[in-house]
């Protein structure tokens, strides 16, 4: 039964410093669903430095706010946080809840309250002339209340083990892994998440360059490296800062989803990930992910906790060549991090219910999957290539064009990549387009305007190019997809023309048609090479 309406009208208060803290409020806010007798304010409780990245995710959420000064003037009958920092004590609130905005309390920041007690557990915030402040402490694991109970005894009498909301929504989400990793384009390549925290022990401080490191260091066709970045650290850099500072590794393919519900989602498309101290490490531990240890050490990771003890099992990551076979890495465990997994949207909802002394709607809320990621995304316009031909096999591997890797030659897109890569790129390719070129005709033109190009290729289809090459003329190849394990893995038409490319090079002649295979990564596609045909040579561009 639905009560909509009626005299039992309840006002309750989302407060919150940072968008962090918004966000986790929000996966928390279907508890009320189709109440009509709780009317949902938000307030942005000031002092914090990320509070412009706070309020610019609030605008985008659409909900009510209030001023926090105004707030103060009025009261709720539940006031709901999940940060206990803050001027919450000016708050008025017949009822007042504090939830953990993160995967349990591992770090201790030195700046704030008692220097050496974890972040979400020292009494300087959590009491309120002596007694604490909120009337329920809602914790993910009982691990939790323990040491709840060890740092401030009083609030540890009204904690309760509530599970953990967003690790819910996560969960709910594995049957949609294939379609989170359909929208990234991923097909079969392994994605690695990068999870970077807050602060100056923090992986983006630390080693800056490791995204890059990894993007330049690993072939494009085998693997995807997506940046996951705390919302603080984006709200202290600024978007554009973060985007302009990975320019150059977002044109070479890097991923950097936003901080709220897209970093969730990537995290349950991942294969591995690597990662600094930051608790978001242990979701990825939770949904089973093998997880490398890019941690340098400091003062913030509080030892025996959760996020240490995941670290200390981990491998650590030691460049690119550490990741290149996931496969072989085990899964990571976060069993003390998480209490009661699918429960949390139940248990909360019956301990806020009880603090607003109203009987919860049925039927219960079910916990909503992740919204496919909409990450934007850029296919490299030229890629270093290297090549190993061994017969009538050649093995490919390309990678970003700024690699300092050692290659074979250079392929880029015509007229997409930049002069400088047009001009110097042994093979060019194009796919149909405009319409104002046969494919005769632009291969001509292409090996005549531009004498470092050896091979021009028209792109026709995921399986049928046609080149031409400067000494072997005109060409066309069929590709034919590789069907391991009863799934059809199609190579990429533009890494078949650079492996015909290599071939022909180490052959001064050859008799028509040649079959090739083209390994790239793990599977390999059978080719076919033959004279063009003329109704090829004058297909449209």
């Amino acid at each position: 039964m639905r009560d909509t309406g009626g005299d039992q009208q309840r006002s309750v208060l989302l407060a919150f410093r940072s968008a962090v803290a918004l966000h986790r409020l929000l996966d928390v806010l279907p508890v009320f669903e189709g109440d009509g007798r709780i009317s949902r304010w938000f307030t942005l409780v000031p002092g914090s430095r990320f509070d412009l990245e706070a309020l610019a995710a609030l605008d985008r959420s659409g909900a009510r706010v209030i001023d926090f000064e105004q707030a103060t003037g009025r009261p709720f009958d539940l006031i709901l946080t999940t940060s206990p920092k803050g001027a919450l004590a000016s708050l008025s609130g017949r009822a007042r809840a504090l939830l953990p905005h993160g995967a349990g309390f591992n770090k201790a920041l030195h700046e704030e309250g008692s220097p050496e007690l974890p972040s979400g557990l020292d009494p300087a915030f959590l009491l309120s002339d002596g007694a604490p402040w909120a009337d329920l402490h809602g914790l993910g694991h009982a691990e939790q209340v323990s040491r709840l109970a060890e740092f401030c005894p009083p609030a540890a009498t009204r904690a309760v083990v509530v599970g953990d909301p967003t690790l819910d929504r996560m969960l709910e989400s594995g049957p949609r892994r294939e379609a989170y990793r359909s929208a990234l384009d991923l097909g079969d390549r392994t994605l690695l998440a990068v999870l970077s925290t807050w602060g100056p022990e923090s992986l983006l401080t630390q080693r800056p360059g490791l995204p890059g490191e990894l993007v330049l260091g690993l072939p494009v066709d085998g693997y995807r490296v997506a940046l996951l970045v705390h919302p603080n650290e984006v709200g202290g850099r600024s978007r554009l800062d973060l985007a302009e500072q990975f320019r150059p590794e977002l044109r070479a393919g890097l991923l950097l989803p936003s901080p709220h519900q897209d970093w969730a989602a990537v995290l349950v498309a991942a294969d591995a990930v690597i990662t600094d101290h930051g608790s978001t490490a242990l979701y990825a531990a939770a949904l089973g992910r093998p997880v490398l240890n890019a941690y340098d050490g400091g003062r913030e990771l509080i030892a025996g906790t959760p996020m240490a003890r995941l670290l200390a099992a981990a491998p650590r990551f030691t460049g690119p060549e550490s990741v290149r076979d996931v496969s072989a890495l085990a899964p990571a465990d976060a069993a003390d991090a998480f209490d009661r997994p699918g429960e949390a949207l139940a248990l909360l909802r019956a301990e806020l219910y009880r603090l607003l002394e109203l009987t919860p709607p049925r039927p219960a809320v079910p916990t909503e999957p992740l919204p496919v990621p909409s990450v934007p995304r850029s296919a490299a316009p030229a890629l270093a290539v290297r090549a190993e031909v061994a017969g009538g096999r050649v093995r490919v591997e390309r990678f970003p064009a700024a690699t300092e890797r050692p290659i074979h030659h250079l392929s880029a897109e015509h007229p997409a990549a930049s002069l400088a890569q047009v001009r110097s790129a042994a093979v060019l390719w194009r796919r149909p387009g405009s319409g104002r070129w046969t494919v005769a005709g632009w291969t001509a033109h292409v090996l005549a305007e531009l004498p470092s190009c050896l091979t021009a290729a028209a792109v026709l289809s995921a399986d049928r190019c046609v080149l031409r090459h400067r000494q072997r003329g005109l060409l066309a190849v069929q590709l034919a997809p590789d069907r391991t394990g009863g799934r059809v893995h199609r190579v990429d038409p533009t890494a078949a023309v650079s492996a015909v490319h290599a071939w022909l090079g180490t052959r001064p002649a050859a008799e028509w048609p040649v079959q090739l295979d083209c390994a790239l990564g793990p599977f390999t596609a059978r080719l076919t090479v033959r004279p063009a045909r003329a109704e090829e040579l004058d297909a449209e561009l």
